[in-house]
């Protein structure tokens, strides 16, 4: 039989108003809106759907205070975790919110109704206060932290919702169930004992072998229940979790494991977040919670610190405490034994996350010991190796003429090899000027452009970025961009100035000796030399860069820019003015080479 929603009642938004949904639905035409950010669209399904009962709609200051410092809603009811709708002072404004308001949550992915948020009240929250009560300490280094003070609203909006949808899911949709269907689910398969595993990462032999241990020792059934909302930055993206979960199941005894999706956005939280898991899969009608070993994937909380705050509150949630512990491959006899009883002297294998996503990442073996081969080939499918993934090279430097040149000739020389798709994105291109523009044309500029390079390199395409971005911030845009859709980036600094100062600073520069025949960079005629000359024209007046101050310029900014230039805080290649078109280009290849981007292994 299924556990006892947490409050003694499954808080069903959805099927309580739905006698009501014309009107509200009529309503909603009628209000002001506001469109919720992914984190809000995560937390407000969860709200409608029960999976974070007892709450009906988003805390008002009374629980927010007690939550944040005594994990217990204002009427003593245990939560760990504050649930608040954060909003700026334009959406105050625009929405008109104050105290009795009526306004509409909507999908910010087709911007339909969701819910209609009654307004009880307004306030700014104390938000180092929150981190260090909630996360333990008020650190931007931990994720949550750092979205709270740099992506949150700066005022909280509590009140009760009255629920008009549930958000449309087209993905996995056979894998999706509301705390209600996953009851019924349980009573239709006579799962009497059932224990979650939680995951935000891929699953592996060892995730096998520890879930079939603990359904083993407490007799239960086993739900792989893994978030798909917003998961840690840098994690590995759902579908392809799903993809491996899948390919998992059929390892398991017919009839032992099964998969839902969660549609939960992590806080990283560590005991409190381990906690507030326990509750939502209480809801969802488990009586078994398994916290692993620093379930959230983080150095801020010790690694049983979880299980141990689980373990303390378990008698009033009504849970049994699961703990997964770690387990150990053994090579000697072909198996999994759990860490703590791994005879002393005997060896062990194991592979770190870090260990793993590096060999993803540059190719490298994975051993079959480890995971399985279709759960490999999924893996590979969307992580090939270097010589096949997609790369950015940012050329930086102050000189259109500079970058435009370099640019030019790295895309020839890359695309002579075949080995992948090359873009460049010129001086002279049509993403918009990001230096001499007005600052909020200018960042719209240097979004539109990190956005198509990311998408160059995210399909596995070479993009070669010589559009002036002037400052660390704009470079860092992009940067940030193309790694976060899995590819890799150079930067390749081509200064205008005519040579070092110093031995040290020629070796730093890696300038081409003098006697070399090829012309420079700072050549009043634009000519390349890879192989053979190429005529790129001549440089006129007008275009020239200056590094001399004068009444209107600014050292360092060419004529008509308003931003001073600034230099690469790292560069992986350095060039001066004097420096070869085709040496500079060499040495861009041969640190794409030393990365594992170009060439074979």
């Amino acid at each position: 039989m299924a556990n006892t929603p947490h409050g003694g009642v499954l808080t069903d938004l959805v099927a309580r108003d739905a006698p009501l949904f014309d009107a509200l639905l009529a309503e909603s035409q009628t209000l002001p809106s506001i469109v919720l950010n992914d984190r809000q669209l995560c937390d407000l399904e969860l709200i409608l759907n029960g999976g974070f009962s007892p709450l009906d709609g988003f805390l008002s200051l009374p629980d927010y205070s007690s939550v944040v410092s005594s994990m217990r809603l204002a009427n003593g009811t245990l939560w760990p975790i504050p649930v608040t709708l954060d909003v700026s002072e334009q959406q105050i404004h625009d929405a008109a919110l104050q105290p009795g308001a009526r306004v509409v949550l909507r999908n910010p992915q087709d911007l339909r109704p969701l819910a209609i948020l009654t307004v009880r009240d307004l306030y700014r929250p104390d938000k180092a206060l929150e981190a260090a009560a909630v996360f333990g300490k008020n650190d931007s280094a931990h994720p949550a932290v750092h979205y709270l003070h740099s992506t949150a609203g700066s005022v909280y909006v509590g009140g009760p919702l009255q629920a008009i949808a549930l958000p449309a899911h087209y993905d996995y949709v056979e894998h999706r169930f509301t705390p209600r269907e996953l009851r019924e689910w349980f009573q239709k398969l006579k799962w009497t004992r059932v224990v979650a595993f939680q995951t935000r990462n891929p699953m592996h032999r060892a995730h096998r072998e520890l879930t079939v241990r603990a359904a083993r020792e407490h007799k239960c059934n086993v739900l792989i229940h893994p978030v798909v909302g917003v998961t840690k930055p840098g994690d590995i993206d759902h579908y392809t979790r799903v993809r491996v979960y899948k390919a998992l199941l059929p390892k398991y005894p017919q009839g032992m494991a099964a998969l839902s999706l969660l549609p939960l956005a992590m806080r990283m939280g560590g005991p409190r977040e381990a906690l507030w898991h326990a509750i939502i899969r209480k809801n969802f009608g488990k009586d078994h919670a398994g916290p692993g070993k620093d379930s959230q994937g983080n150095d801020f909380y010790g690694p049983y610190d979880a299980q141990e705050l689980v373990e303390q509150y378990k008698s009033e949630l009504d849970i049994q405490v699961v703990p997964f512990q770690m387990v150990s491959y053994v090579p000697e006899t072909d198996e999994y034994i759990p860490a703590d009883q791994v005879p002393q002297g005997v060896r062990t294998l194991n592979i770190s996350g870090t260990e793993l996503r590096r060999a993803l990442k540059t190719g490298g073996a994975i051993p079959d010991w480890f995971t399985y081969p279709e759960v490999q080939s999924i893996l590979r499918s969307v992580h090939p190796p270097r010589s096949k993934q997609g790369f950015a090279v940012v050329v930086a430097g102050p000189s259109d003429y500079f970058r435009g040149t370099i640019g030019r000739v790295l895309e020839t020389v890359l695309n002579q090899s075949g080995q992948r798709p090359v873009t460049l994105l010129s001086p002279d291109g049509v993403l918009g000027n990001t230096s001499t523009t007005g600052d909020d044309d200018a960042s719209a500029s240097v979004e539109r452009l990190a956005f198509v390079a990311a998408e160059i390199a995210g399909a596995g395409g070479a993009v070669v970025v010589a559009v002036d971005l002037p400052t660390e911030k704009a470079r860092q845009t992009v940067i940030k961009a193309v790694e976060k859709r899995g590819g890799g980036v150079i930067t390749a600094y081509i200064s205008d100035e005519d040579g070092p100062d110093s031995a040290a600073d020629l070796d730093a520069a890696a300038v081409t000796p003098s006697k070399q025949h090829a012309t420079p960079l700072d050549s009043r005629t634009a000519v390349s030399r890879v192989g053979s000359s190429v005529s790129i024209g001549t440089l006129s007046d007008s275009s020239a860069s200056t590094t001399t101050a004068t009444a209107n310029d600014t050292v360092g900014a060419q004529p008509g820019r308003k931003t001073v230039f600034e230099a690469p805080a790292r560069a992986q290649v350095k060039a001066l003015a004097r420096t070869s078109v085709a040496q500079a280009v060499h040495e861009i290849v041969l640190e794409l080479e030393r990365d594992g981007f170009v060439g074979e292994r």
